[in-house]
This record gives structure tokens, sequence and C-alpha cells, in this order.
């Protein structure tokens, strides 16, 4: 093992089950479908980790991320994000007051001091207020003319994104979305979903969230993840996974080296482990297997590699070549000959 902690306890992995199904299904009471996005998104808070939404408007994205606000007791904040959005309306700014005759500087935090941050629509900002989100992201703190201030904990910032292709759009820089620890895609709803999305919303009925979890719960389940069993095969694979992107790399597979110029970052491979442990939980496993990993790699992949033009001329995008280099990064007869030649 690879882990030296004795894994979670059956009590605990119970209580981690529970807990995230009753979050699921209130959540579930107004998001119509789309249970692979909740799932995915949950299970990326549990996780510890931010999520960036993905979709065409008018998909529920912001529906989403409002509802699980609302069935988490959390202290919410929300910035729309607009082409003139300056950074000090997101981090906060000092600003002169003046009392009893005396003039000082008082720092006025901005959105960002909060506990679940909702970035609507980040990309329709410039890079430059896109990046104010970096060293908050990353460090869970914000510099404001050299003080350090210290966000909430729990802290996590999900964003929601318009496809690129749209008018109106910046692409994020490659160290923003490094930061999050997954990308998911918001499909369009099938027919019946769809039909389900106009009952609800047009007629006299609403759905009503009530709050179920709260940030000491959210915080114990995180602690929960963190001690799923990890054995050294199953880790050596999911690095080989990773290692498989680099095109240039000495582990880059076929995929790789004909379409992807950039391969994913070491916090690729650390989202994959902390996904994967939270799939195994949800299955009732205290351990990481080969399927937890493989079902972690689009999410924790698909906005870490850069496809060349070869790809896009193709039509292939981050998820079908993703696909193809798991066929091609070999389970266990790799992980076996990894596990003995360490030995």
């Amino acid at each position: 093992m690879s882990d030296a902690n004795p894994g979670p306890g059956d009590a605990a992995a119970a209580r981690f089950r529970q807990r995230f199904e009753r979050l699921e299904a209130e959540v579930g009471q107004v998001i119509v479908g789309q249970t692979e996005v909740v799932r995915s998104v949950l299970a990326a808070l549990c996780a510890g980790g931010h999520v960036l939404l993905e979709g065409v408007p008018g998909l529920g994205k912001t529906l989403l991320v409002r509802s699980l606000s609302e069935a988490l007791r959390l202290p919410f904040g929300r910035v729309q994000f607009t082409p003139d959005l300056m950074p000090a309306d997101i981090l906060g700014t000092h600003i002169l007051l003046e009392q009893d005759g005396r003039r000082e500087m008082t720092f006025r935090r901005g959105p960002v001091f909060t506990s679940l941050l909702l970035a609507d629509e980040i990309n329709r900002a410039t890079p430059k207020t896109q990046s104010a989100l970096l060293e908050a992201m990353a460090e869970r703190r914000v510099t404001i003319g050299g003080v350090g201030h210290e966000l909430p904990s729990p802290f996590f910032v999900l964003a929601t994104q318009n496809p690129l292709e749209m008018e109106g759009t910046y692409p994020l820089p490659e160290a923003q979305l490094d930061r999050f620890l997954a990308k998911v895609h918001v499909p369009f709803p099938t027919l019946d979903e769809l039909s389900t999305i106009i009952d609800r919303t047009t007629g006299t009925a609403a759905a009503t969230i009530e709050p179920v979890l709260d940030g000491p719960a959210l915080l114990e389940m995180q602690r929960t993840v963190r001690q799923v069993l990890l054995a050294e095969p199953v880790k050596r694979y999911a690095l080989r996974v990773v290692l498989g992107t680099h095109p240039e790399g000495p582990g880059a597979t076929d995929t790789a080296q004909r379409y992807l110029r950039y391969g994913a970052s070491p916090r690729g491979a650390q989202s994959i482990i902390l996904l994967a442990r939270t799939f195994a939980l949800l299955d009732g496993r205290a351990q990481v297997g080969l399927r937890d990993v493989r079902r972690a790699v689009l999410p924790a992949l698909r906005h870490r590699v850069i496809a060349n033009f070869e790809a896009e001329g193709e039509g292939l995008g981050p998820a079908a070549l993703l696909g193809r280099i798991l066929d091609e990064v070999p389970e266990q007869v790799g992980a076996v000959a990894d596990e003995a030649q360490r030995g």
C-alpha cells in the first residue's frame, strides 16, 4: 500500500454515503435529469476541489450551483463576470473612510470572502480579471496591498462558462484552468427531461430545497475521502495515464504523440486520485480500484490537455482523446511490472 492510514471505518464510510445521497436527492428536486453532472460536481466538492461547468446558456448551470448553495448551510456569494469587471470587484479594495474628523484606509472585502462562490460566466471577463482568482483557488487566501487575508474554510469556486466558440468569450488561461479539480460538461436535456423542465418552470408548483449539510459535515466528508486506501499499482496506473498525455515524454501514448500539444500537470494526477477515492466510497468500497481511476480521468483531465491542429481538424475533442489514451495505457500487466521493478 502507498498509504499508511488504516482506511475509513465502516461507520465513516456509511455516514459519507448517507450524507452524499441526501445532498444529491435534495439538489435533484430542482435539477431535472443531469444525474451524472450533479454527481460529478458533488464528488469534486467532497474531494475538496473547485468545479468548472461548461454548457450553452439555459441548461441550468447557474440553477445547479444556486440549488447546491441552498442545500448547504454555507455562506454563499455570486459574481456575474462581464468584460468591464475588475479584480477589485472580486477580491475587495481599500477605501478611505472619515470618522470623527479622522481619515483612515479600511479594507472592504469582496464577494470572494465566502465559502461557496459562484463565478457565473467566468469566461466573459478579461484574462486579467479571471486571474484574480488564482491565489484564492490555489491557497485559499488573497493578498491585497501586500497584506494576506485568509478565506473561510471550506472554500469552493463553482464556475460556469459558455463554450469558447460563442461571441464575447475569452479562453481561461491554462494556469487558471489547472486550479479546477474537475471540468464537467452539461449536455442538452432529452425529450422527456425537457418536458419535465417545461412542466416545472411554467406551472404553479415550485420546488423548495432544505439545507441538509453544514461546513463541519462537509469537511468531515473530505477527510473521509483522503482516508480511502490506494494500492501502489493503482496509483502507478493513474500516473502512467497522466504521463501518457505528454506527447514528448518517455511514457507518451500514440494518441498523445499525434494529437496533443501539451499534457496534464501534476495537479491532474492529484485530481484523478481524489476523485477516484470519492467514487470508490460511493460504490461502497474503502479502496480505490482501476475502474475508479478510469472514471475520474475525463473530469480531471479534460481541461488540462491541449489538442493540436490535427485533432481539431479531425473533430477530436478531449473526451475522445482521453478515451483513446485510456485504451492505450495498460492496466494490470503494466501495474504488476512496475511493482515488480520497484521491488
